[in-house]
């Protein structure tokens, strides 16, 4: 079922302030993943795993990050479903992308336990949370791109798509691997994972924000009866 060309042009403003929404919020995450670097220089970028900023001085600028990355997401999703047509895998692969986001704004409650010492309770709900958001995020992805690939009017931004979330994919699959070897460098896999996740909601984004919107279907021209004499 596709959505009609009126309805798309109606929402097109909206569509378009969450798109763009989305993506300063894509630059500002970035942007403060790399303070948060300058701020704690003693973490390992190749062994602590982004979360661990969570705890300690600075922690709530780690929060603000997560809560952020819930906002940007669920703002991506909601665009997205007023500018594509919809199908059982597109919204799938929405709802998806809306679990990944509630996830990622509840890790903001649950502290992890930093890289090498004992998993407590909190720890324990955060990497459960975690876990649940990647997860979603990986085949979300994918399942959006497989559907925005096979749309002749967006071939282009579609392979585009489907390439980054196959790489996320696949870097989630290493990511799980580097996981079960003790001192790994699941830090640097998990901050690619995230990094191409972050890419497909920026090229998603920037996909809504240049695409025109569909010319409103015109009205049916009514007869006029003229009276007779």
């Amino acid at each position: 079922m596709a959505v009609s060309g009126a309805t798309r042009g109606k929402d097109w403003p909206d569509s378009r302030l969450l798109a763009w929404f989305a993506l300063v919020g894509v630059i500002i995450y970035m942007g403060v993943d790399v303070l948060l670097k300058f701020l704690r220089p003693h973490y390992s970028l190749i062994y602590n795993a982004e979360s661990d900023y969570g705890r300690g001085p600075w922690y709530w600028v780690m929060d603000l990050n997560f809560l952020l990355r819930c906002a940007l997401s669920v703002a991506v999703a909601r665009a997205l479903s007023r500018t594509i047509r919809t199908s059982t895998r597109i919204r799938s692969g929405l709802t998806l992308l809306v679990v990944w986001a509630v996830c990622s704004g509840l890790l903001a409650f649950f502290a992890d336990d930093i890289e090498g010492q004992p998993v407590h309770g909190s720890g324990k709900v955060h990497l459960a949370l975690a876990f649940v958001a990647f997860v979603c995020v990986a085949i979300g992805t994918v399942l959006v791109s497989i559907d925005v690939r096979s749309d002749p009017t967006r071939t282009g931004v579609g392979n585009l798509l489907f390439i980054v979330s196959l790489l996320g994919a696949v870097a989630f699959v290493v990511l799980g691997a580097v996981i079960r070897h003790k001192n790994g460098p699941d830090g640097l896999y998990e901050r690619i994972f995230l990094g191409l996740e972050l890419l497909w909601i920026a090229l998603a984004t920037w996909g809504v924000v240049l695409r025109r919107p569909r010319p409103k279907a015109s009205a049916l021209t009514r007869s006029v009866q003229t009276p007779s004499d």
